[in-house]
């Protein structure tokens, strides 16, 4: 580690960022490229700053292996904000009149789905509610409308830990996924979706800025009543600067958009995130005091969540963890237990130590 007093920090997000990248944004928020300033303090439209966006853009298409006929924004307001930008977007696609398909696997789905029904018909095609979320429903099953504009979908539930690691058959509609929590951990076929979407604070960058991938196709339809910082089709024309962008975290993006460049890309990270989450599930899967309740299919290897069969244990063993300089694992409050969030700057060294501690406080226990 390059600071020995750097803990390891499970929060689900903000998360844990590569340590070279602090290291890096701490002299560039002095003195950015010797201009005598601090990146945060440049104009957006001055040239230095235009090239470091359209850095970030070309690295992400890169990363991502995005076609050219879909658009990258960089947009405010968070996976809660696009919860509204979308149906805005994209309902008036629909052929009967503003309608969608929502799938609710959890927390974020049940937000979306309630956020859409305020500008038209959100459909409920297929839920996990009655299993505790603790599954994703057959995709055979899902009661999809060829009536409605799109199907969405929670590709990774952080609250939950609920991770889908297929795409989802949308019987010829567009696919629109939340990716707020795994984008970039894993290689994803972005020609199989109409949206990709996720705030960064999780494995990019700090909060304040979200991503959208967009097929062009799907850009200007958008509702009379669509907040003009939320049309598509302007921000597209606009280079995602209608008003003053997040300057600082689409920085902070780029320059982490580098690291995994030179971590080998996303194909070479995906491989570390599944040594990472196996070695936690295997301990999980072997205890007699862990409770990992997630279907085995569909375990997040983003944020693995598990309880104490002993709750009574649970300020004892977060305690022990926060004192071996582990933080972040207390699970979300509205479904308790231990959840540890194992971004792509999580090292894999932050999730052994978490697994030996794991280990030591059941012989002990």
């Amino acid at each position: 580690m390059l600071f020995d007093h750097r803990i390891y920090n499970f929060a689900p997000g903000p998360a844990t960022l590569p340590e070279e990248v602090l290291q890096r944004a701490s002299k560039d928020i002095l003195n950015w490229q010797e201009l005598g300033t601090g990146v945060m303090e440049v104009s957006h439209r001055g040239k230095p700053f235009m090239a470091c966006y359209q850095e970030a853009i070309t690295d992400l298409r890169e990363l991502m292996q995005i076609p050219e006929n879909y658009e990258i924004l960089f947009l405010q307001g968070g996976g809660i904000g696009e919860n509204a930008a979308i149906p805005m977007n994209l309902m008036g696609l629909a052929k009967k009149g503003p309608q969608a398909d929502f799938v609710v696997t959890g927390t974020w789905s049940q937000k979306s789905i309630a956020e859409a029904a305020k500008y038209g018909n959100a459909r409920l095609a297929a839920s996990s509610k009655e299993q505790q979320f603790n599954t994703i429903p057959e995709n055979a099953n899902w009661d999809i409308s060829s009536d409605s504009a799109y199907l969405h979908i929670c590709d990774n539930e952080t609250v939950g830990g609920l991770e889908y690691g297929y795409v989802p058959n949308t019987n010829g509609i567009p696919l629109v996924a939340d990716i707020s929590s795994n984008i970039l951990s894993k290689v994803i076929d972005v020609s199989k979706y109409g949206v990709l979407f996720g705030g960064i604070q999780k494995n990019i960058g700090p909060a304040g800025m979200t991503i959208v991938i967009v097929r062009k196709d799907l850009i200007g339809h958008a509702m009379s009543i669509t907040p003009t910082v939320w049309d598509w089709k302007i921000q597209a024309a606009n280079d995602s600067m209608i008003n003053t962008p997040p300057t600082f975290a689409i920085y902070l993006a780029g320059q982490v958009f580098k690291w995994l460049k030179q971590q080998g890309g996303v194909a070479a990270i995906e491989a570390v995130n599944r040594k990472k989450a196996e070695l936690l599930y295997s301990i999980l899967d072997q205890s007699s005091l862990y409770d990992a309740r997630v279907d085995v299919t569909y375990r997040s290897k983003m944020n693995v969540t598990f309880y104490l069969k002993d709750e009574s244990l649970m300020d004892k063993f977060l305690k022990g963890a926060e004192d071996q300089g582990m933080i972040g694992l207390k699970g979300h409050k509205s479904v308790g237990g231990i959840r540890a969030s194992i971004y792509n700057a999580m090292p894999l060294a932050g999730v052994e130590k978490l697994a030996n501690y794991l280990l030591e406080f059941e012989r002990k226990a």
